[in-house]
Parts: C-alpha cells; sequence; structure tokens
C-alpha cells in the first residue's frame, strides 16, 4: 500500500477543548509564524530550543532602545534612572513569577548554563571537598552534568547518577540510595527533561535531599513555559531558567538561590557593578543581588524577559498546560499510528514534546525532509547524549510544543511524515 494513501483520518480524536485560549489572537501575536518556508506555512514544533517571540516582548526591546536605553545603576541622568527602574522592574517580575520570598533571591545571568556554572563555581568551590559526592539524573541535559565533572575534577568529589525506566521516569528508590552514602554535598536534577519530556517528582526528591541535610539545585529551563513554578513551596535552594525559552530574548538567565546560601557564597565573577569598595589592597562586595552580577548586563533583553513574564501570566500558566497537554495526547496518538515510528519517553507524568525514531531512517533526513515541508522540528542528540546512550540510538527527532502550537500544525507533521516513509520505503 502506498504509504500516503494509508494516511489515517484526521478526526480519529475528539477536537481540542482549548476553550480558555484564543489561539487565533495568540498566533497573530507573533509576527515570525506568518510567513512560509519553502512555499509552505511555517510549522514551528522546535519549541523546546527556543520559542518563538510575541510583539509584546519585541515592542518592549525596541522601546527600550528607541526609547530610554542607557547603562543602569550608575547613572543619575534621566535615561539611566528610567532604564534602571525597567531593569529592576524585571527583577521583581521574574520574583513574583518564582514566587521567591526577595529580589535579592533573583540573579540575572546568560542563561540556564551559566546559572548552573555559577553555583557549581561559587557554591560548589565552597563546600565540596575530595571524597564528596554530587547526585544528578541519568536524563540530564549536558548544562547539569559537565558543570559539576569540572567540580569534581577540580576538587576530588565524586559525581553520581539516579537511574530511570525504559519510560522515562525516575527510580526514586536508587536515587534516594545515593543520598543514603553520607557524602552528598548537593543533589542536582531537571524539572522537565528536554530529551524526554519527563516531569519529575521533583518536590518529594527535594524533601529525601533536605531530610538528609542536602541542597538542591533544580534545572527549570524546560519547566518554566509549561508548569507555574513556586520556589518557596518547593523549597528547592536554587532554580535556574533561561529567558529564552519562555518566550523572552535570548541572552538572559535567572538564578534563584535561597538568600542565606547566596549570601554565603563567594561571587562567581569580578568587575564593576558587584563592587561596594574596590582599593589595591582589597575589596569589598556589593549586597545581593549586585554581588553575582558583574559588568553591564543585558539591560534590553532583560526588560524583554519582564515583558515575556507579563505575557504568559496574562495568559495564565494553567490554561497553557491545558492547552499543551491536549495537544502532546492528540500528537502522540496521530504519531503511533505511523508502523516503525518509535516514541522515546513514554512517562506517565509528561509534558509538551515528543521525541522518537523512525525505523531505517536517521533523524537528520527526518528532520531535512520535514523542513522542505516547512516543519520545524529538532534532530539530533539535543545535548543529552547519555540519554541517546540509555536508549542505544545515537539520535532522535523531536517535536515539542508552545501556547501556539495547533492540531492542524500536528496534523501537517504527521502528513509530512508518512511523506518521509514513503521516499524511504
Amino acid at each position: 500500500m502506498n504509504a500516503m494513501s494509508a494516511l489515517p483520518a484526521l478526526s480519529t480524536l475528539p477536537p481540542t477543548r482549548s476553550a480558555d485560549l484564543d489561539l487565533v489572537r495568540i498566533r497573530a501575536e507573533f509576527p515570525i509564524l506568518r510567513q512560509k518556508i519553502h512555499g509552505k506555512p511555517l510549522v514551528y514544533l522546535d519549541n523546546a530550543a527556543s520559542v518563538q517571540k510575541p510583539r509584546a516582548v519585541i515592542d518592549a526591546i525596541g522601546e527600550c532602545y528607541g526609547g530610554y536605553y542607557a547603562n543602569i545603576h550608575r547613572g543619575v541622568h534621566l535615561l539611566s534612572e528610567r532604564s534602571t527602574v525597567a531593569y529592576e522592574g524585571a527583577r521583581e517580575k521574574a520574583r513574583a513569577f518564582l514566587n521567591a520570598a526577595s529580589v535579592q533571591e533573583i540573579i540575572f545571568t546568560r542563561n540556564t548554563t551559566e546559572s548552573i556554572n555559577l553555583v557549581a563555581s561559587s557554591f560548589g568551590g565552597s563546600v565540596v571537598k575530595a571524597g564528596d559526592q554530587i547526585v544528578i539524573t541519568g536524563m540530564e541535559h549536558h548544562s547539569n552534568i559537565v558543570p559539576w565533572q569540572l567540580l569534581c575534577e577540580r576538587t576530588g568529589a565524586v559525581l553520581k547518577v539516579a537511574p530511570f525506566t525504559d519510560a522515562g521516569e525516575l527510580i526514586l528508590e536508587e536515587y534516594e540510595r545515593l543520598l543514603d552514602s553520607g557524602r552528598v554535598k548537593l543533589a542536582a536534577f531537571v524539572h522537565l527533561s528536554n530529551a524526554l519530556g519527563t516531569i519529575n517528582p521533583v518536590k518529594p526528591m527535594i524533601d529525601l535531599a533536605h531530610a538528609r541535610g542536602i541542597p538542591v539545585l533544580v534545572d527549570g529551563a524546560q519547566s518554566v513555559p509549561h508548569l507555574a513554578v513556586d520556589v518557596q513551596a518547593l523549597d528547592c535552594d536554587f532554580y535556574a531558567f533561561s529567558s529564552h525559552k519562555i518566550y523572552g530574548p535570548s541572552g538572559v538567565g535567572v538564578l534563584y538561590g535561597k538568600q542565606a546560601l547566596l549570601e554565603a557564597m563567594p561571587p562567581y565573577q569580578g568587575g564593576g557593578d558587584m563592587i561596594r569598595l574596590v582599593t589595591f589592597e582589597k575589596t569589598e562586595y556589593a549586597d545581593l543581588p549586585n554581588k553575582f552580577e558583574a559588568g553591564t548586563p543585558s539591560i534590553a533583553e532583560v526588560i524583554g524577559l519582564g515583558a515575556a513574564l507579563d505575557w504568559l501570566t496574562a495568559i495564565g500558566l494553567d490554561a497553557v498546560a491545558a492547552h499543551e497537554h491536549e495537544l502532546l495526547e492528540y500528537a502522540t496518538a496521530r504519531l503511533q499510528e505511523i508502523p516503525g515510528l518509535n516514541i522515546m519517553g513514554t512517562a506517565r507524568d509528561k509534558a509538551a514534546l515528543a521525541a522518537f525514531t523512525l525505523q531505517g531512517v536517521h533523524p537528520h533526513d527526518i528532520g531535512t525532509i520535514l523542513d522542505r515541508e516547512g516543519v520545524a522540528i529538532r534532530a539530533g542528540h539535543h545535548c543529552a547524549q547519555p540519554v541517546m546512550q540509555r536508549y542505544g540510538v545515537p539520535a532522535t527527532a523531536r517535536a515539542s510544543f508552545a501556547v501556539y502550537n495547533t492540531r492542524d500544525e500536528v496534523d501537517a507533521l504527521v502528513k509530512s511524515l508518512w511523506k518521509v516513509k514513503e521516499l524511504f520505503e
């Protein structure tokens, strides 16, 4: 049978229940979605790498550069004062978004990667010694592996890895067993896996660590666009995320840290704005959060992040999560109709993405052919090579969803995948 003629009917599942979202209005706020790729309407399904930006974010950055840009904190002139107010206003928005106790607990970095490196260098460099252990999971992004490996190389500490099942679910008993060694100085784990879509049970994981006096860092790069996060309710010690994954500009990250921990940590970098007094004999450091923000930051981009947080909060994360959950369920059912397609990561608690292989076709070939159909996905190891090794594959194709995606776009993905099968049969 011709593969395309085997394409199932598109009405096999009930219609979406996205009553709380006006998708037409939401999509209209993203100028980039109006274009065509190779003559086909753009279907953007590479959101786990970076989401597109709404008009509110684009305008906020333009207004900063066009209307009041100047360096922050140091100037007494009006433009500097306006830029400072907008920049620090974004910090308050990030505090409220995470429900941190104070703006002093919100540090702006370049991205999640730098946030984790900051903790590894400053906190880890202060407390981790030879023979100590750091516990992570087997589903981590490289950004939550390599900084700890570097710390272990510098200190003589040992990295321990909690395994996960074939379905992509953490084996909680093995994680707890690793915590019981008496030598663990930090647990660091992903909230939502970028390679599997698994949502980890972070609250129980944090509680298990804290019961043993172990501080915790949570990598929230993938979770914040999809799940409401309350760092006080979680009681995590550090939480990190990136602007570019939450509808904001690239070049900005957020590190939340409990104030007592941040105050005890030495600075990560030296330079302007992180000092109170400098002499050739000694430097006195600024109070939080400035102590960890050396040099001129990405001012307009931080302001753009503030606009993104406003925009997403106005839509409502509960409505976003419901829409994306329905979309993922629909996509999973449609993808499973394709012979030879295997979804990697079938955890019961999962969000926002479907990673898969197609028998006889390399993921890069899938991505290339889909691009000719206007469908943008990610193909590769997704900066999670140990996950690929766990499943014995070099790479996967990954379709990941955002608030502006639709069932019609899932249908376009599936139709294009049937075309891939036809080409390789």
